[in-house]
């Protein structure tokens, strides 16, 4: 757990930073730089993405995982976590109006992929922790810019860091059987096709907000589609 600590360190100290510098900055840079930050998301995303071998496995995991989350309202919990932790910290009611927005957008930047995926691992059962450190290193800067476009809802991300990373490297022992490294890629092609959705918020190309937290569960469902659609081509053949 130590590699999950640095990392939610990192984002802590990158993001306080950042916030530092908005200060600084003025409106219509800092309206530049989240414009910037949302093209940078949907390039990750789209590396992500493209890296699939198995388009069908994206579709069909992204529509099962999204009505699971609908179901679930993940996308409900994680704002309302937010808009708990803002009226913790502003008890007056004010308080950044973005929040929320950067609370929700930081969670799914920095807890999706297949660094966390795969760094989680590596620590639990490995006691590997290059992976991680490697991904601190990159959040560390990401924060920052995180921190000076969206404000203090950002830092608030290291606590869902600690609930879903450390929970990956918690339960490594368990998860380390089925996840093959086609597994692994297919769930860093879904959470790329997410990356992409949160790129479009952050730009407002949208009528309404995708609702990309209740995509999460999409992430995890290759684990289960992949010997499924093998036993299945086999029974066919």
């Amino acid at each position: 757990m130590i590699a999950v600590f640095v990392n939610m360190a990192t984002v802590l100290v990158g993001s306080l930073l950042g916030i530092l510098l908005k200060n600084r900055l003025k409106q219509s840079l800092q309206e530049a730089l989240m414009k910037a930050l949302a093209l940078c998301t949907a390039l990750i995303g789209i590396q992500s993405a493209v890296g699939t071998a198995d388009v069908l496995c994206v579709i069909v995991c992204m529509v099962i995982g999204t009505g699971l989350g609908e179901a679930l309202r993940i996308d409900d919990g994680i704002e309302h976590a937010g808009d708990w932790i803002k009226g913790k910290l502003f008890k007056n009611g004010g308080g950044e109006s973005r929040f929320t927005e950067g609370f929700v957008s930081a969670c799914i930047l920095f807890c999706i992929g297949s660094m966390t995926i795969v760094g989680s691992l590596e620590a639990g059962i490995r006691h590997d922790y290059s992976i991680i450190y490697a991904k601190s290193t990159l959040d560390f800067v990401s924060s920052m810019a995180f921190g000076a476009a969206m404000g203090i809802g950002v830092t608030g991300s290291v606590l869902f860091i600690l609930l879903f990373q450390g929970g990956l490297t918690l339960l490594s022992g368990l998860l380390a059987p089925v996840l093959s490294a086609a597994a692994v890629t297919e769930m860093s092609a879904v959470g790329g096709v997410i990356l992409i959705g949160m790129a479009i918020n952050m730009l407002g190309l949208g009528k309404e907000r995708i609702r990309v937290a209740n995509m999460l569960p999409a992430i995890f469902l290759p684990i289960a589609y992949l010997p499924l659609a093998e036993a299945l081509s086999k029974l066919i053949k």
